[in-house]
């Protein structure tokens, strides 16, 4: 429900200054401030999982005004980190801002952890809290206690209600016995008015006219919630020299729904060589979509749609981009009206993508795979199942059909375990379409093999991240099929190889289970698909122990300063 007049003023009002706490001072006797918050004891053992890269601003070929567009954008960034924090973990974002200024080591380690995971939960230890109290399924974005049940009887007292509770831009709260939905734009007012200011300064320093009408647009967006107009014009740029990413988009850390998408922000360059050599993949997209093993209703047409496929560096990420997970690729907008009406972005950080190969996928291999299909595993395979992974995550449903034959959301329709669904799809039909690109003349028939074995490679640098997270609870599910069924087998010295023969044929069974389940929206079939497949051996965690020094992940370190207030 809109919150109007002076109610919404007033509730705007308490909202930033519950929010905008002023910030602590210097601790100068050195004095751990973390001593009485039971962090953890063995936060510099996790520390260690996360390798430091430094992923510094190139500004090379832009001009001084362009420079100081992306100044802009950078600041503008940063108040969507302001509203993230306070939608996943409040009372982490109010630790971490107790421990600024401390110049104790055990705080700075504490500090440097929260900002990792953007939160209190360690993302590594099923989002267990190392600091703080227990986690909330629901996060900022629902009263504290709320559950499914609840939220769906209400509805189901108040159906017309249905759509402002499961938008994904609305928080819910009590309001006597009645569940109110609040409007992000009126919720996050006090950083929405700001952003949406150096959004429109941002547009003033733009030798782009389209990319101009873009951020204004999207300016526009922030202070209304409706993202469709600024969606379409996104995907309309014609290779911009520099992009962003900047909406609520994902909603991997709304656990109790999965419907209510967190703020995301990156700031982009691109980089024109490599974006033109991934054009070659844009001719074959309405094709690949036609061959998906799912019935043809559930195959719309991807003719004459956008795919726009950009390669980037990415000097500068927020929100839900900046923490946690650290995605070396992005398909978006996610909303299923502009994939119909004119199709999806697919961006590729290169920045990200180095550094996860060289410092994370290949020596993780070595402790993972035989010698041969270690060296067959190589940054190129990793890179072109990722590019088929993006791309498909805009192919097959574009709705789920109930019993009665309405469309409906695949991501209402299936509940909290979507995140790890699609992102199972994504990998899962990327694979079975580079096959189909290797089968008409595409790609070389002798790269097969190393298609294969990077995909197994880069699968268990995933499953570290474990079930509590979507790309983790996917490539989980995904190893454990193909060992069932023979695609990967476990050696005797405990390192896992890839079956050739068996391979494409296990994949594009796969794929066709879990394209219907999306087409049906089947949330039981779903769930119990997971419960079986989400479950780590002990084989496989002993063979993953010996891997402990090779890191987890990166922890980016930007030339631009990371703030949150």
């Amino acid at each position: 429900m809109v919150i109007r007049g002076e109610v919404a003023v007033v509730f705007v009002c308490l909202l930033a200054s519950a929010q905008v706490k002023p910030q602590p001072k210097a601790n100068p006797a050195g004095e751990a401030r973390s001593v009485h918050m039971h962090a953890a004891v063995d936060l510099k053992k996790r520390l260690i999982k996360f390798r430091q890269v430094e992923m510094p601003f190139h500004s090379e070929g832009l001009s001084a005004r362009e420079k100081q567009m992306v100044e802009k954008l950078v600041e503008t960034s940063r108040y969507l980190d302001d509203i993230y924090w306070r939608q996943v973990d409040p009372e982490g974002l109010s630790i971490y801002q107790t421990l600024q200024g401390s110049i104790n080591s055990e705080d700075a380690d504490l500090r440097r952890f929260l900002w990792i995971n953007g939160s209190r939960f360690d993302l590594l230890d099923a989002n267990k809290p190392f600091v703080g109290g227990p986690a909330s399924p629901g996060g900022g974005f629902y009263p504290q206690g709320l559950t499914r049940a609840q939220v769906e009887k209400y509805v189901n007292a108040h159906p017309e209600k249905r759509a402002e509770i499961y938008s994904a831009t609305t928080t819910l709260r009590w309001r006597d016995q009645e569940l109110e939905a609040v409007p992000y734009h009126v919720a996050f007012r006090a950083f929405l008015d700001p952003a949406a200011k150096a959004l429109r300064e941002a547009a003033e320093l733009s030798p782009d006219a389209a990319f101009a009408k873009f951020l204004r647009l999207r300016a526009d967006a922030l202070l209304t919630d409706d993202y469709f107009k600024s969606d379409i014009t996104w995907l309309e740029l014609k290779r911009p020299k520099v992009d962003v990413i900047f909406a609520p988009y994902e909603t991997y850390n709304d656990g109790l729904l999965g419907i209510k998408a967190t703020y995301g922000g990156a700031v982009l360059i691109r980089n024109e060589e490599e974006s033109r050599r991934m054009e070659t993949f844009q001719k074959y997209v309405a094709e690949i979509q036609e061959a998906l093993p799912v019935a043809e209703r559930d195959r719309p047409s991807k003719r004459g749609l956008e795919t726009p496929m950009e390669v980037v560096d990415a000097p500068f990420r927020t929100g839900d981009l900046g923490h946690g997970y650290q995605a070396v690729a992005d398909n978006l907008p996610n909303d299923p009206r502009v994939h119909e009406l004119k199709g999806s972005k697919k961006l590729f950080f290169k920045n990200f993508m180095d550094a996860r190969v060289i410092y994370v996928i290949l020596p993780l291999a070595r402790y993972m795979m035989p010698a041969k299909q270690v060296a067959e595993a190589s940054g190129e395979g990793y890179l072109l199942g990722t590019i088929l992974h993006e791309i498909c995550h805009g192919l097959g449903p574009a709705f789920a059909h109930n019993n009665s034959g309405d469309r409906v959301d695949i991501r209402a329709a299936i509940g909290p375990i979507y995140g790890g669904l699609e992102e199972a799809k994504a990998d899962v039909v990327g694979m079975f379409a580079l096959k189909w690109l290797v089968d008409h003349g595409v790609l070389p028939k002798d790269k097969l093999k190393e298609y294969y074995a990077s995909y197994l490679a880069g699968n268990f640098r995933t499953i570290r991240f474990g079930a509590a997270e979507a790309h983790g609870q996917a490539e989980m599910m995904e190893f454990n099929y193909y060992v069932e069924h023979g695609a990967v087998r476990r050696l005797a010295s405990g390192k896992y190889e890839v079956d050739y023969e068996k391979m494409p044929g296990q994949i594009e069974n796969l794929a066709k289970e879990l394209l219907d389940m999306e087409a049906t929206g089947d949330r039981a079939r779903a769930e119990a698909w997971f419960r079986k497949y989400d479950v780590i051996s002990p084989e496989l965690q002993n063979s993953l122990k010996k891997a402990e020094s090779v890191p987890v992940d990166v922890d980016p370190l930007f030339s631009f300063p990371r703030e949150v207030h």
